[in-house]
């Protein structure tokens, strides 16, 4: 691998914030694409005006940097977690992206969990019910916070949710996670992590549909036009909280649940510590 130069990154920020992702070729689409009930974000928030903080939420976190030297270089955030379907849509995933982002769910404003920190989106379903009808693909976000986050950013884990049968996962093993995305270096990091810690994966070539290999999955909107997606089956999820409700999930996670934080985490830090990781 060679190391990334400034003037590399500055183009593909360009790129992607102008053009889209650098990679050309859509794509197919998910299957569950056709079903969304919003073409995108921005269609969802104008349809749903006025009902943010009632039906949906959106939270991030962007960390502050800075370089005030004229000799010396400085850390940068170099990791975004996304989880474009969070609260009550793909349970679990808004508490799992903030947790791998370096922060306590139940205390994200003030508490970090300790370690590294990254950058952080979600968008939440907060509806009694009814909430799968919030989705919306991840090819089709257009939130403008999530993709200048995205395109800031050298790598993105973006973080959902499936069914052991969508999984594919094997008749008696539901518990299961589907690595996907276009960095093939991260994907294997990933696996490497999570099955060091006893985590079963899936590759995500073996199921198209959660394969996340689209150049618009917001995943890949980085400035390597490329990055990974977690496909995390409903069962795993389940046993990361005692109490598996929007009030009780944040305040009840499982050693399940910390095993899984703490190999993304190891997984993200394997990969910061590349070559290609470096803007000289």
């Amino acid at each position: 691998m060679t190391s990334t130069s400034r003037r590399t990154v500055l183009t593909a920020l360009a790129a992607a914030t102008v053009g889209g992702p650098l990679l050309t070729g859509l794509g197919a689409a998910p299957a569950h694409a056709a079903t969304d009930l919003y073409a995108s974000n921005t269609d969802l928030y104008t349809k749903l005006a006025g009902r943010e903080g009632i039906d949906f939420a959106r939270r991030y976190r962007r960390h502050e940097q800075a370089d005030f030297s004229l000799g010396a270089t400085y850390p940068y955030p170099r990791t975004t977690v996304v989880a474009p379907h969070g609260g009550g849509i793909e349970t679990g995933t808004s508490e799992l992206c903030l947790a791998i982002a370096g922060y306590d769910p139940a205390k994200p404003e003030n508490s970090p969990a300790g370690g590294p920190v990254h950058d952080y989106w979600m968008f939440e379903g907060l509806r009694s019910s009814g909430n799968g009808d919030l989705h919306v693909t991840a090819t089709h976000c257009d939130d403008r916070i999530a993709l200048s986050l995205a395109t800031g950013s050298l790598n993105v884990l973006s973080l959902h949710g499936c069914t052991a049968s969508q999984a594919g996962a094997p008749v008696g093993k539901p518990e299961a996670v589907v690595v996907g995305g276009l960095n093939g270096t991260f994907k294997q990091y990933l696996h490497d992590a999570f099955r060091a810690a006893g985590i079963q994966t899936i590759d995500g070539s073996s199921v198209p549909d959660l394969a996340g290999v689209q150049p618009l999955n917001l995943c890949n909107r980085t400035l390597l036009g490329k990055g990974a997606q977690l496909e995390i089956t409903t069962e795993l999820r389940r046993k990361m909280f005692v109490d598996n409700t929007r009030a009780g999930r944040a305040t009840s996670t499982t050693e399940d649940f910390r095993i899984f934080v703490n190999a993304a985490r190891a997984a993200v830090a394997r990969l910061e510590a590349g070559a290609d990781q470096i803007i000289l």
